[in-house]
């Protein structure tokens, strides 16, 4: 009965993961391969982690050692929950990354057998999930307060994300809402698109009064805010 043993140690050396495995011995050639990385890029959601997988493909009965490191640095990492897989002359590598790991990564197979050597290696990416930037729109305002029923009530405002900083958003669909006083509900006015700097204005009828807000639904790289709400009172004079 032919009886197999695998091996697995995963350590740090000079900035790369290693990850070794040894099978029963068997008159072949020599010869390693890594067959795919999946995925590649590697995606990692920000602050989160994602696992790659390495197949490679050695001949039977040699020793079998996986390197992956990046390529043009020298780090030091915290050890990794790394681990091998065998299946006869199949091997899966497993290695986990984080939003710390960016970058062009280089993958190498290391087949030793009878004192020969073979190696193959393989280049992938860790690219880093973006995630949408927060917003808000400050110093809104309805004006004026008090305003004569049926004159023009403006609204002017500022569109802002946080990019490593509170930068104004150009372009972005600012919609205003009104809440007549009594009521629960919010109704649409008009809408307005935000300029340099993220200024906006736009403008309606007086008609009740009421509260007003500009809303920003927010679009593929921003998430939605909401501004502060605006009373404005209308008045008519009567005879």
């Amino acid at each position: 009965m032919k009886k197999i043993a695998a091996g697995l140690i995963a350590a740090t050396m000079g900035g790369a993961l290693l990850v070794t495995g040894g099978a029963a011995a068997q008159a072949t050639a020599l010869d390693v391969q890594i067959e795919d990385i999946n995925p590649d890029p590697v995606v990692v959601a920000k602050g989160g982690e994602a696992t790659a997988s390495f197949y490679v493909d050695v001949t039977k009965g040699a020793n079998v050692e996986l390197k992956v490191e990046p390529v043009g640095d020298v780090r030091t990492f915290a050890a990794k929950n790394v681990t091998a897989i065998p299946d006869g002359d199949h091997w899966k590598f497993t290695v986990p990354f984080n939003s710390g790991d960016a970058g062009k990564w280089r993958a190498t197979a290391t087949a030793k057998k009878d004192g020969e050597t073979d190696r193959d290696k393989a280049y992938f990416e860790v690219e880093i999930q973006a995630g949408k930037a927060d917003t808000r729109i400050s110093s809104f305002k309805a004006s004026p307060d008090p305003v004569k029923k049926g004159r023009t009530i403006w609204f002017s405002g500022r569109l802002q994300a946080d990019e490593d900083g509170w930068e104004g958003v150009r372009g972005g669909d600012v919609e205003i809402y009104f809440r007549a006083s009594g009521s629960s509900g919010w109704k649409y006015v008009t809408r307005t698109e935000s300029r340099w700097g993220g200024k906006f204005s736009a403008k309606t009828r007086a008609w009740k009064s009421g509260t007003f807000k500009a809303v920003y639904e927010g679009d593929d790289e921003t998430n939605g805010s909401e501004s502060r709400s605006d009373w404005v009172r209308v008045y008519r004079y009567h005879r």
